[in-house]
Order: C-alpha cells, then structure tokens, then sequence
C-alpha cells in the first residue's frame, strides 16, 4: 500500500513544478505528517525529492529527474489501455497521436505485461452511439477539438433552430454522449481580446453546451485564452444533462402502476421522471398498485411512453390523456375480440 502510495507521490512531482505538503495530502487521501515522512523515505532511497521552506515553498523533484513506468501491475497496464476511446479520438483527429501513444507505452511495460493491451481489447469494448442511428462524424470536429487542446478562441456560426448566430467562443471542453458530440463553451468577452500568442483574459460570462453538428462554420483566431481553473467538465456536464431533463419536463400525469409496471417505469420514460415519481412516500392498494403523479414532456410523450406499459398501467389524470387511452383500448377490443377475419389461420401455417 505505501509503496504505491511513494510512486504516486514521485508521477505527481514529475507532472508539476512543485506541490504543498497540503496538496500532496489531498491527492493522496492521507495526512500532512504522512506526506513528510514518505518525502524522507523517498529522499533516502536516491529520489532527489526537495522541500521548499516558506509560505510558497512546496516539495519539488530536482535535477529533471523522470521515473519509468516499469512499475505497473497488470491491473493498472491494463486499466491504463481502457482509458481511451479509440473511435472518439479518431473523430478528433486524433488517431495518430493515440497510436503512437500506445506503441511508447507498449514498450516501457515488462515483458510480462506486453500483451496488456490485447488482454484489455478482447474483454472489454465501448460501443458509444445509440442504437438503430448510424453515427456520423460533424466534419468540423478535429477543427473544434483542436481549439480546445490549445485553448484558442474560434469565431464560429451556430444554427440555432431556423436562424443562425455568429459568435467568438472559448472552447474548454468535448462531450460525447450517445454518438452525439457536445461543445461546453463561454462566449468571449468582445473587449478582452488581444492579438499574439499569449493568453488573453478569459471571458465571464455562463458556460454553455453547443452540438458540433450545429456550426456551419467554425475558424480558429490568432489569440488564446486563460482557462478558468475552477471550469470542472464532468461537473458541468452532469449539472447541464440534469438541468436540460427538467426542463423539457413541464406537465404532469396521475397513473395508477401494478407492481410490474411500477418495476418497469425507468424504461418506459426518462429515468428522471420515472425516479422523482416512484421517489415519494407510496402506499400500495389491496391488490399491489401504487398511483404517482408522474412528470412528463406532453400529454402526447407520455401517450407515447406510456402506451409500451400496456395493462400495467392505468392513466387517472388528465381526464383528456385517459380518454385517448380509452379509444386506444376500445380499438384494440375491436381489433382483437371478434373472430377471426375469413381465411386467416395460426401464424405460420398456411390455406390451400
């Protein structure tokens, strides 16, 4: 456990120019005091590690010392090859980099580890699009993402429902989700740009999510900006999604849900809608169902969604949604409670 602990310590101080005892302890999950001591232990096994006495001191590696990575276990070499998305970083323009990547960290392993990354490939394999859509590529992507590796400010026209707006964009993240790529961005301060290769002051305005398939035409200008170094992507992302899922939630339905249809409501409709109804204090009737105010899109969303319930559920309200799902029930009655048409047998079988 401390052995792994000392070279997470050492790949840290390699990755920075130096780092407090405070944030050593906080990469680390462990105390202060702990990070004095494995600082001393690697010192005296021959790591050139150095502590900076002061206000801005810290703990540095000294002398451009580099560590091999001839210390990874299976799990990690592994582990280490399921980190990337093959097909994203082809979209990103990013293929060659990735392979070479590989082939450079193929080679660092133990010969005992080599075959790490067909072990990883042939057991596990992310397949991100959604099903029944052929995933398309927007052309501008490599474009974009380039931008956002190098933190440059693109002028970009973006289709927004039957007009189209121009704007001058900082670029600080890609999300794909579901075969559909996303760009989180803040628009530029107009007055703060400033030519050359520095960085210029990052604009202040909200963060905001733009399909890449929506830019008619994306430019990468000559200045760069500061990154906010309190942007956190993932975060963003989540806040974003769950935001985005409310929103489009603007009605509600009273329905009656057996046991079964009550297990099957996450499929049916948004595993919002479905958790925020189920989520609240229900008591079952005498015969196992539970009635919940369900949040939905539009009474025709959930005519659509609800309809793949079928018996499991009954709708109380909106008298107008029952209704509809009335005549649904008088035409299935009428389709399916008489006799057979003439000449009709059981499928498969056939007249003479």
């Amino acid at each position: 456990m401390r052995a792994a602990r000392l070279i997470k310590m050492v790949l840290l101080l390699q990755s920075r120019p130096a780092m407090t005892a405070a944030e050593l302890a906080r990469e680390l999950q462990v105390s202060e005091r702990t990070v004095t001591r494995d600082a001393q232990a690697l010192s005296e096994a021959g790591v050139p590690v150095y502590a900076d006495r002061g206000r801005a001191g810290g703990y540095r590696l000294v002398g451009g010392y580099r560590t091999r990575l001839t210390g990874l276990a299976r799990s990690e070499a592994e582990a280490l090859f399921l980190s990337g998305v093959p097909g994203a970083l082809r979209e990103m323009g990013l293929g060659d980099a990735h392979s070479a990547a590989r082939l450079k960290v193929s080679a660092a392993l133990l010969p005992s580890l080599r075959d790490a990354p067909d072990s990883a490939a042939q057991r596990f394999h992310l397949d991100a699009p959604a099903w029944f859509r052929e995933p398309e590529t927007p052309a501008l992507l490599p474009v974009v993402a380039e931008a956002v590796w190098d933190d440059r400010r693109v002028s970009a026209r973006y289709r927004r429902g039957e007009a189209e707006v121009e704007r001058v964009l900082e670029p600080y993240g890609l999300v794909l989700k579901a075969g559909v790529w996303y760009l989180c961005a803040r628009v530029a301060d107009g007055g703060s740009c400033r030519s050359g290769d520095g960085p210029s002051r990052t604009g202040d305005g909200p963060f905001r999510t733009y399909r890449i398939d929506r830019f008619g035409a994306v430019e990468p200008l000559e200045e760069r900006f500061a990154r906010d170094p309190d942007f956190d992507l993932p975060g963003h992302w989540a806040a974003q999604a769950e935001r985005f899922a409310r929103s489009i939630l603007r009605a509600e339905v009273v329905v009656r849900l057996s046991p079964e249809g009550a297990r099957m409501l996450r499929y049916a409709v948004d595993p919002l809608s479905a958790r925020e109804a189920l989520s609240g204090p229900v008591e079952p009737d005498g015969a196992g169902w539970v009635t919940v105010t369900l949040p939905v899109e539009s009474e025709e969303v959930a005519h659509a969604q609800l309809t793949t319930l079928g018996a499991e559920a009954e709708v109380l309200a909106p008298r107008s949604l029952r209704e509809r799902f009335a005549a649904d029930a008088a035409r299935l009655a009428a389709l399916y409670g008489g006799p057979r048409p003439h000449g009709r047998t059981d499928a498969g079988s056939h007249t003479g």
